[in-house]
């Protein structure tokens, strides 16, 4: 089976940064394919997982995170995006993306469902990754990793306490 490379991040929570053990749990769970950082009162750990695909990539990680002894805050990239988000995501340019955005380039393009700002409209980027795939911008691979990650967040952050295989079962329901 051909294995391929993914990046993500999962940010985490439950271990002491200063512990002497600190980076010796990660490493030691299997996490030795993330870059580790302490930032804001949480773990990030910047994933880059050779695997089979990106559900076994993610529930692995998720896995490997819980051995060393954290807890699963969330997963990143996030699904709310701006349009720079979605241009760096899909390759294209911002003005296109916004031409887009506008109707100017192609009707239906998903509404924004947050303002950061009056001027900074958010996206659900797996409403965009939808509408891009629809438009042959994307592959369908990145919907299916798009849905994935909101549907492993929005467990993450229910504070439903999962195992890598529950985890794994149910992104296999809830993307089939």
């Amino acid at each position: 089976m051909m294995m391929k490379n993914y990046q993500f991040t999962i940010i985490a929570s439950g271990l002491d940064p200063e512990a002497e053990d600190f980076e010796d749990r990660f490493y030691g769970a299997g996490c030795d394919d993330a870059t580790l950082a302490f930032q804001k009162g949480v773990i990030i750990l910047e994933f880059d997982r050779e695997s089979k695909n990106f559900l076994h990539a993610i529930t692995s990680a998720f896995g490997d995170v819980q051995k060393a002894g954290a807890k699963i805050v969330r997963f990143e990239p996030d699904h709310l995006v701006s349009l720079t988000d979605i241009a760096d995501r899909t390759g294209l340019t911002k003005a296109a993306i916004s031409l887009y955005s506008k109707g100017a380039r192609g009707a239906d393009f998903p509404p924004p469902v947050a303002r950061f700002t009056s001027s900074t409209p958010l996206w659900d980027w797996v409403s965009v990754a939808h509408w891009m795939h629809r438009h042959d911008h994307v592959k369908s691979e990145v919907v299916l990793e798009a849905r994935m990650l909101k549907e492993a967040n929005h467990l993450a952050m229910s504070g439903a306490v999962l195992s890598a295989r529950e985890l794994s079962e149910h992104l296999k329901r809830a993307v089939a």
